[in-house]
């Protein structure tokens, strides 16, 4: 039985090796973005615990969720309502989404423009990692962001008394702008897929 032999692979000349090499430069940003995830971490874990605290009769964390999430009400909340309690969970929905787009980034991004991780073999693996490349990542990220706006817009409208009617109109807009950008996005890269197989 013959074993494999590893591929070989044509050596570079230097500016060729030097212009590849410098995909390293993202590693930084990427190592950025695991900082902005632990910000991400941090502040969840601030609002869970206010939130905790508040069903429990603290005063200050109610004020201090009632502050974060711009809730205003005719008559001062003095206890946890349900429009609160929901405001608060979409907001902890809200960073539970932001950073499973920025793992989506960092892991996807990396993979794809800066090295293999060779995972293949890992029991963690996610699913989507195994068939990534630069239009599916584009295809999950405008996805996540119509997700992400999505709790955004029920946020607003659950809150719409203390915004104006333009930020609502705005928002709206803004939100169908997304979701049509997402179908233009899946639908050329099903076009760009099906001319791909006619050539092979």
């Amino acid at each position: 039985m013959t074993t494999p032999t590893a591929p070989k692979y044509r050596r570079l000349n230097p500016i060729a090796s030097f212009i590849f090499a410098s995909r390293w430069l993202q590693l930084p940003l990427y190592v950025g973005l695991i900082a902005a995830q632990c910000v991400y971490v941090f502040h969840f874990w601030i609002e869970l615990v206010h939130l905790l605290e508040a069903v429990f009769g603290s005063q200050t964390a109610l004020q201090a969720l009632i502050t974060s999430i711009g809730y205003k009400a005719e008559v001062e909340v003095t206890s946890l309502n349900e429009t609160v309690i929901m405001l608060v969970v979409l907001a902890l929905i809200d960073v539970v989404m932001i950073s499973n787009l920025l793992i989506m980034v960092i892991v996807g991004g990396y993979e794809t423009f800066v090295s293999r991780m060779h995972l293949e073999e890992h029991p963690d693996q996610p699913e989507w990692l195994s068939h990534v490349n630069a239009s599916v990542l584009k295809v999950k990220l405008a996805t996540a962001i119509i997700g992400i706006s999505s709790i955004h817009l029920l946020k607003t409208f659950i809150n719409a008394a203390n915004y104006d009617v333009k930020v609502l109109m705005w928002q709206t807009l803004i939100h169908a702008v997304f979701l049509l950008s997402a179908l233009a996005i899946a639908l050329t890269d099903k076009l760009m897929l099906r001319e791909q197989n006619k050539c092979s």
